[in-house]
This record gives structure tokens, sequence and C-alpha cells, in this order.
């Protein structure tokens, strides 16, 4: 296969994570810039590090959500880079990125953060979402317990070149373990020369975020990882 086509999966903008300092217009010129064809916008949901108050009425609550994506997509559109939609939804300290669900459903779903997250996961894939977890196996200070939630899932993300070798080993055993999907991200809050990254490359531009999710499944993909000159 003639694989040539250049995503990322897991990106922060510093409109909406409050840990990024890379604006959505700035990532998108720079993954332009890398030769990518498309980019994932993933920033922290509602329950995780957002910059988005929560005392706020809910429709202004995701009108919020969705700034740093919308500033990548209006870039995206004038320079020529795909940039799509997602979030990373956490539960105390353990991440999962999820795929295929849009401002629509959001609104439609006010009560989303009162979900523990076996009904958030049963629930946003029965509407249609590819839910990945992230970096499975990070270790930080405030990070008390690992938690998995292998049925519940489709994919693990394998390669984040934010995370250390042995986090990444670790998840790798994980998907092998449970027969999940494998795929990788950078989990970009800023670039560094020091700092690979990561990027999945299919043999077709994706059409929309459902040709990525079915392309995805079908394991018609490969990725690999790579230093910025």
């Amino acid at each position: 296969m003639n694989y040539k086509y250049e995503y990322e999966l897991h990106s922060h903008t510093s409109e909406t994570s409050r840990c990024s300092s890379t604006s959505g217009s700035e990532l998108v010129k720079k993954y332009k810039e890398l030769g990518y064809t498309g980019i994932f916008i993933s920033d922290h949901f509602f329950n995780g590090n957002t910059t988005v108050p929560r005392d706020l009425p809910w429709e202004k609550r995701v009108d919020l959500f969705f700034k740093g994506y919308d500033n990548a997509y209006k870039t995206g559109c004038e320079i020529g880079l795909d940039v799509f939609f997602a979030w990373e939804y956490s539960y105390h300290g353990s991440d999962f990125l999820t795929y295929g669900l849009g401002k629509e459903w959001l609104l439609a779903n006010p009560d989303v953060e009162r979900w523990g997250p076996k009904e958030y996961f049963d629930r946003v894939r029965a509407d249609g979402a590819f839910v990945v977890h992230a970096h499975p196996f990070r270790i930080q200070d405030y990070i008390l317990c690992i938690h998995l939630f292998p049925e519940r899932i489709d994919a693990v993300e394998v390669i984040n070149t934010s995370m250390p070798e042995d986090v990444n080993f670790r998840a790798n055993w994980m998907a092998e373990s449970y027969n999940l999907i494998k795929v990788g991200g950078s989990d970009t809050h800023w670039f560094k020369k020091d700092k690979p990254l990561c990027k999945m490359i299919y043999n077709k531009r994706l059409n929309d975020i459902r040709d990525f999710i079915d392309t995805t499944k079908s394991g018609d993909y490969t990725f690999e990882t790579f230093n910025i000159e």
C-alpha cells in the first residue's frame, strides 16, 4: 500500500486546553509545514484541564469549548490542512480520546459531566463515537490509581511521543492483551526540536470523521515517529 496521507490524532490548543501554549492557528500552520494532510484537535474535556469556566450556561460553555477547534479549522481552510474535532475525556487522571461526536451532540447532552465512566463510554459509543485510551500507563503525582476499561473502548494509544518509552511499551501490551486497535499520536501542546512527533498514515485522504473511524477500524493505516528538524 502507498501510505502517504499523514494525520495527527492528538493535539491541544491554548484557547481550550489550559496546559497548551500553542493556538489552534499555530498548530495548523506548523503541521502544514511538516507535510501533514490533517490534524485532530482533541482539547481537554470539561472534566479535564480546560479553560472553559464551569459557572456559565451550558450553551456558552460548549461554544467556548470549540474556540480552539474553530480557529484551527478556519486556518486549515485557508492554507489547505484538514482539521477534525475530538476531545479528551478524563476520569481521575485517566484520559480517553473521543472521536465522532460534535457540537449538536454536546448541546443535546448537558448532563454528560454527571455520567460515570462506564455510562459515558457506553453512551458515546452507542451514538457512534470511537474511544481511544490515551497513554493508559502514564504516571503523575496526582494520579493515584490507573484505571483501565478494555471492554468499553475501541483502541489504545500505543505510541504517544510525549510519554516515556516504558509507558508506550505497557500501552502496546494492553492493546495486544485485549485485542484492541493500536493508534499513535503526539499529544502536542507545543513544538520543540528535541520532542518527536507521531503521524498516522493512510493510503487515502480522509473525507470526514466517519471515514476516519471506519478506515481505522479496518486497519488500513500505519504510523511512525520522527524528529522535528
